[in-house]
């Protein structure tokens, strides 16, 4: 599929899905929906975030609304902007972890978070009408922010676990070597900068800034494998590992050995509970979404929180968690949501939750993870073409559960003994997505087989 639009805007493979005409229709319609005021405007790094990015502002000219141009900046960066500017909303250029021939649009409304589904199905609509347009008067209204980097540091710096507690003394005297990975992208030069204030000494591999990819940019164990040996021959302390848009965290341990992507909102959610007072608590909750592994639960729990589930998606996370207002929340894909800094997942604040971490315990990350129960989770998708009801059913039967133990606000969400299976249809391709987490490699095999039989029969 060329072209894919979702709760996280669109997404388009460069000249079939993604055309000038289809980038500037979306950009129109947006306009449509949102109060009159500034647009904030930042890109990724990808070599064809350039043109995209005229044909871009070109649009909102066209539109007689004001550009705001924050160049080449994380996805969280544009989110603090358009809630530092008081704008109207905000465009970061993207694919996020999507390969180079894709780009793409996650639009940001005034408050500095994603579209909701609503928002985004008004969009759509206006898209697919035309409905959306141009003005007789052209704005000439662009102004290029200065020091963009600036307002993310400030959000970060400035807050309680900062000014109230000793923690920035305690990174600088321990003086962390860490090993960066932005993968050529948006993270190239904030990120180095940011770990350099915080006194760490840092070692920056893939950040040269030019948008050409050094290896795929999911940002999993398996696409990482070159600088987690680099993280072993500098001795380094850590290694980060973020997405083009830098939204998203992988971590390295002092060893090499590339950290599951899940375990970054447990050590995040774990941080969070030792810091808990300087985190302006509201309440007790935290929010991962239906896919997030379970030792989420387990170390909400020690510390006496309560987790709650949110379909996939960051905005359903977002909404969930002030709905409950939540003290932490994420993704098991590597995002962390820390809402006394903003409502979006952001590496940065991973990075600072990890690293504060590792100092209040004075232990090395790997002995850190070392302490958290082993589980087994799997992740697979099938073709399928036709409703899957009757085979979530027979799934159900064969654990010799009922229908009582299914959740199905996304998908479908089985729980029991042996942990959990997630099941959910693709919204833009003929697949379904399988996860499953237990809590031993038997009971792994064993619903794996199920599984199998189910959806490649």
């Amino acid at each position: 599929m060329d072209l894919i639009r979702s709760i996280s805007g669109i997404r388009g493979t460069i000249g079939k899905g993604l055309t000038p005409n289809i980038i500037s229709d979306y950009v129109a319609s947006f306009n449509e929906i949102i109060s009159e005021g500034p647009i904030v405007i930042g890109r990724d790094g990808r070599p064809s975030g350039l043109w995209i990015e005229k044909i871009v502002v070109g649009t909102l000219l066209a539109q007689n609304r004001q550009v705001l141009l924050a160049g080449i900046v994380p996805t969280p960066t544009i989110q603090i902007l358009v809630e530092e500017f008081k704008a109207s909303g905000g465009i970061s250029i993207t694919a996020s972890h999507n390969p180079s021939i894709w780009n793409g649009l996650k639009f940001i409304q005034e408050d500095g978070t994603f579209l909701t589904r609503y928002q985004n199905n008004k969009l759509f609509e206006i898209v697919d009408s035309s409905a959306f347009r141009f003005s007789e008067q052209s704005s000439l209204q662009i102004e290029e922010i200065a020091e963009p980097f600036e307002y993310h540091f400030n959000r970060i710096f400035n807050l309680q676990l900062f000014k109230e507690t000793n923690i920035a003394n305690k990174l600088k005297n321990k003086k962390y070597k860490v090993v960066i990975d932005a993968n050529n992208a948006s993270g190239s030069k904030i990120i180095p900068e940011f770990l350099q204030r915080l006194g760490c000494e840092v070692v920056k591999i893939n950040c040269n800034g030019d948008g050409i990819f050094a290896h795929p940019p999911e940002p999993n164990p398996q696409n990482i494998t070159e600088v987690a040996k680099l993280v072993s021959e500098f001795k380094a302390d850590i290694g980060f590992v973020v997405d083009p848009d830098a939204d998203r965290l992988v971590i390295i341990d002092e060893t090499g050995n590339p950290i599951w992507e899940e375990l970054t909102i447990v050590l995040a959610i774990h941080s969070a509970g030792l810091f808990l007072e300087y985190l302006n608590p509201k309440s007790n909750k935290v929010v991962v979404n239906y896919s997030t592994t379970q030792l989420a639960e387990y170390v909400a729990r020690k510390f006496g929180f309560e987790l709650e589930r949110a379909p996939v998606g960051e905005i359903n996370v977002v909404t969930k968690m002030k709905e409950l207002q939540a003290v932490i929340g994420g993704e098991g894909s590597g995002g962390v949501i820390l809402p006394v800094c903003h409502y979006g997942r952001d590496s940065l604040v991973g990075m600072i939750l990890i690293l504060s971490l590792m100092a209040k315990l004075d232990k090395p990350i790997s002995e850190i993870v070392s302490g958290y129960p082993k589980v087994f989770m799997q992740k697979r998708q099938f073709l399928v073409k036709e409703e899957i009801e009757n085979k979530i059913e027979e799934l159900v039967n064969s654990l010799g559960l009922s229908l009582l133990d299914v959740n199905n606000e996304d998908g479908y969400r089985i729980n029991s003994d042996f942990g959990w299976i997630h099941i959910r249809k693709s919204n833009t391709e003929p697949l379904v997505r399988v996860i499953f987490e237990t809590s031993n490699d038997e009971d792994r095999v064993k619903i794996s087989r199920l599984i199998e039989k189910l959806f490649e029969e």
